[in-house]
């Protein structure tokens, strides 16, 4: 099923624009984000064909069936919750129906966990992007190698190095496990290379030390020592940083760049836009989706603050959603026998009146 089809068989119950243009922090060039609710004909809906989701493959437009909405509403899901307060110039079609799923019903304090919760996904991406930016990792893979260490006096020596000084290749060398040793190893040398010994790696991808087969009067030349969990963690910070280079949004990367602070902007004034809508939320009992600080939004968006600066404004604005928290006189969670038969009333509505 598409959005065509949705159009096509008059499914839709509600679409709105959203995000930064509902938002009023639109800039030039940015994008137009549309989110709606449908509700599945009957026959789906009971039969094994449900879908709770529809969305293009931009995910500029996304479509929510009617029990998902709620379930997410339920749950003060951010980006749904607006939705029930859309400013009137955003809003493209709305059912009468859409009239019951009105904000008191699901306001709670889940918005605490789900806005200020979602803020803090924000501000880790911050500073997982100043990290990438600031620890950029050379695209050279390194190899098993890099992480070996060999025993030499009473300290430790790179293999690499260790090798290099002695003019050794590591093909020539011959590993044996020390019993009751974790990851150490016997290191043994075929000068002539006629013990076929499998070198401390077989091949430059591997991603663990090889064994040979030593003869018993072999004497080792010194133990090596294999650093697994520091491999282990270089291999998933460097496919985690490479998977960001070839995902990333290269326009708001060379903007990260450009402002100078090394930080994405962007994540940033979303973070202070849901801590504010949370701190309103709790403290009023209200959603505002069109935001009144639209220039202070766009300042952090243009990079006019330092990262620190903005960690530390971000952390004591959660320390103020904490206090309200405490204070505010909205429920723990929704009623749900309330919202279930707000719910079902809904459906059961539509489906007369589209029968």
């Amino acid at each position: 099923m598409t959005v065509n089809d949705l159009r096509e068989q008059k499914l839709i119950l509600f679409e709105c624009i959203s995000g930064s243009r509902a938002y009023g922090l639109e800039r030039p060039g940015s994008d137009t984000d549309i989110r709606g609710v449908f509700v599945l004909p009957k026959s789906q809906f009971y039969g094994l064909t449900y879908f709770p989701q529809i969305s293009e493959a931009s995910q500029d437009l996304v479509f929510y069936e009617l029990r998902r909405f709620v379930e997410l509403l339920y749950k003060n899901n951010p980006n749904l919750l607006e939705m029930l307060h859309m400013p009137e110039d955003c809003i493209l079609y709305q059912h009468p129906l859409f009239n019951r799923l009105e904000p008191a019903l699901f306001l709670s304090k889940h918005c605490r966990n789900s806005f200020a919760g979602y803020a803090m996904t924000q501000i880790r991406k911050a500073r997982g992007l100043n990290k990438k930016i600031l620890n950029p990792m050379p695209r050279e893979r390194k190899s098993v190698l890099h992480f070996c260490y060999v025993v030499v006096g009473q300290g430790s020596r790179p293999l690499l190095d260790w090798l290099a000084a002695r003019g050794w290749r590591q093909e020539r060398c011959g590993l044996a496990n020390i019993p009751h040793m974790k990851d150490l190893y016997a290191l043994f040398y075929d000068s002539s290379g006629e013990l076929n010994y499998q070198g401390v790696i077989r091949k430059a991808s591997a991603n663990d030390v090889a064994l040979s087969s030593i003869p018993k009067k072999e004497e080792p030349v010194t133990e090596l020592y294999f650093n697994r969990d520091g491999y282990s963690s270089y291999c998933k910070d460097y496919k985690a940083y490479w998977d960001w280079v070839e995902e990333r949004n290269e326009e708001r990367y060379r903007n990260t760049l450009d402002h100078g602070k090394r930080y994405d902007a962007k994540n940033m004034m979303h973070t202070f836009r849901l801590l504010d809508m949370a701190a309103e939320i709790l403290g009023e009992g209200r959603i505002q989706v069109r935001r009144h600080n639209r220039e202070e939004l766009l300042r952090i968006r243009s990079g006019a603050y330092e990262y620190d600066e903005l960690i530390e404004r971000a952390e004591q604005k959660l320390e103020e959603i904490d206090a309200l928290y405490k204070k505010s006189s909205l429920p723990e969670e929704p009623d749900r026998q309330a919202v279930e038969k707000v719910l079902v009333e809904m459906r059961q509505d539509w489906y007369h009146l589209n029968a």
